[in-house]
């Protein structure tokens, strides 16, 4: 009987044994699939950001360097076609929207420094090839526009000295400058000789000259520039990856009334800190603006690469006036009165010329602008919009459609006859349109695939450790219970007293007998 006891001891000591390392084993299940379900998209992050950052070397530094993309320029000129009755007569102008004039585009960021504080600096190279196939006509395509650098120096002398403007009128009659000129397309853009200009490259006092010899509103931007930008490589603070340190070696402009304002701390547009939400604020800054654009969220977006992407934005209030958005006060450094909504004043920028910016057929600001000049229809958000389409999770920008329009704010200076008749009035210029319409299917495919696979393998993963764990920890409380039954039975059997045996005893002799 002793040995049937040890024997059952020692089958319940083994069979217990392996029953509970199953119950620690889908124990283990169970933690680690609680751990994926809350820890896995954080892995996922960690190894994209590890991934996107720019190092020399990777995939993604070769594409920002040099990126794949085709952007395009699409420009529209504003042709005067009443110019001499709207100078002798005071007609109101007409204009006649000419184009688009498209240049395909080729970007690539020249002489790239890395920097010991996790910083890389380079020159961003952008070559202009004109497309005659797509545009309306060639870049000999006559147009008049406003005389720009004489409109500007009129303008800026409407507080000098009386005899200073009797002075700049004299010149200009002698030089026959107007207020209008003809020129070509290709002229207008990348450059004309210029009278004042000329003159002024002779007279003015060499640390007033002007950086450039002839006039053209993309003067000098066929090649590679001469700003050195540094931005963020994202190693040492992903939150700042692709983010402007400095630009020629300064952290803020110079020109506004607050360190908010001033700041460069904003994307080219092409990358942005990852992990973007509803909730973001996406800065571009470009030299041209003059500033740093803030982008809100417009909606999601879907594509037809299935790349999912969030829309952004400058918000309606962006180019409002101080009454509207007291917040362009500092935009404002000269006081009141300051740009009327819908524009912002770039001349601290444009060596003082009265350049105002807006949104194309001055979409956002007051109608009265538009209708001062006939010819220009009114504004179609979806043609005229500035809006921007990145991918949320790594940061990267999709497509862009970057619209702008250059205007003129001309000052009435009755001293100077040339410009005598002519109003104080907002004259557009041209407007444009740089778009991209989207990455490489290279690209797209590992963003899809990037965004797609981590919540199914969050989702499966989690469910097969989280199911099996459970299934585990079923069977073996079940089989624990059942053996200790078992077991029990078993101990029951080994240790009962069946009914007493009478012994055999020894026969009388009587009943042998």
């Amino acid at each position: 009987m002793k040995g049937r006891e040890k024997l059952c001891a020692k089958l319940s000591s083994a069979f217990l044994r392996k029953w509970w390392f199953v119950v620690a084993i889908s124990i283990l299940f169970i933690l680690l699939g609680i751990i994926v379900a809350i820890f896995f998209m954080t892995w996922v992050k960690l190894v994209i950001n590890h991934q996107i950052i720019l190092k020399n070397g990777t995939q993604a530094f070769g594409w920002w360097a040099k990126p794949p993309v085709t952007p395009r320029i699409s420009i529209y000129i504003y042709n005067v076609t009443n110019a001499d009755e709207f100078l002798n007569n005071g007609s109101k102008p007409i204009v006649d929207e000419i184009g688009p004039y498209i240049y395909t585009e080729s970007w690539e960021r020249k002489n790239i420094r890395f920097n010991d504080n996790n910083t890389v600096t380079y020159n961003l190279q952008k070559i202009y090839m004109f497309d005659e196939e797509l545009s309306v006509g060639s870049e000999d395509d006559v147009v008049v526009v406003p005389n720009i650098p004489m409109l500007s120096a009129t303008s800026q002398s409407k507080h000098a000295a009386r005899f200073l403007r009797l002075a700049m009128a004299s010149i200009m009659d002698i030089l026959k400058i107007k207020p209008f000129v003809e020129v070509s397309v290709g002229q207008l853009l990348w450059g004309y000789e210029d009278p004042l200009l000329k003159l002024a490259k002779d007279v003015v006092p060499k640390e007033q000259k002007l950086p450039y010899e002839e006039f053209g509103l993309m003067y000098n931007k066929n090649g590679t520039s001469k700003d050195n930008v540094t931005v963020f490589t994202g190693a040492s603070d992903i939150t700042r990856f692709g983010l402007i340190d400095t630009f020629n070696g300064e952290t803020h402009l110079p020109h506004w009334l607050n360190e908010q304002c001033n700041s460069l701390s904003a994307s080219d547009g092409s990358i942005f800190p990852p992990s973007i939400t509803h909730n973001s604020t996406l800065y571009i800054y470009d030299k041209d603006l003059c500033r740093r654009l803030p982008l809100k969220f417009q909606k999601e977006v879907t594509r037809e690469d299935r790349v999912p992407s969030y829309r952004f934005a400058p918000s309606p209030d962006v180019f409002a006036s101080v009454a509207e958005n007291p917040d362009n006060m500092c935009f404002c450094p000269h006081g009141p009165p300051c740009s009327p909504s819908g524009f912002f004043n770039v001349s601290l920028c444009q060596f003082d010329s009265p350049v105002l910016l807006s949104f194309p057929h001055f979409y956002l600001a007051n109608d009265s602008y538009r209708t001062a000049l006939d010819g220009i229809s009114p504004p179609d958000p979806e043609k005229h919009k500035f809006y921007l389409d990145v991918q949320p999770m790594m940061g990267t920008a999709l497509s862009a459609r970057a619209r702008v329009q250059i205007n003129l704010a001309v000052s009435q200076v009755v001293d100077i006859k040339q410009v005598a008749t002519f109003p104080d009035i907002v004259f557009p210029i041209l407007w444009f349109e740089e778009a991209v319409d989207g990455l490489p299917e290279e690209i797209t495919n590992l963003m899809r695939l990037a965004n797609e696979v981590p919540p199914v393998a969050h989702a499966s993963m989690t469910g097969i450790l989280l199911a099996l764990g459970i299934i585990l920890l079923i069977i073996a409380v079940w089989r624990l219970v059942r053996g200790a039954n078992r077991l029990s039975s078993l101990h029951l059997a080994s240790g009962h007293v069946g009914p007493t045996q009478t012994k055999d005893l020894p026969m009388s002799n009587v009943d042998r007998h």
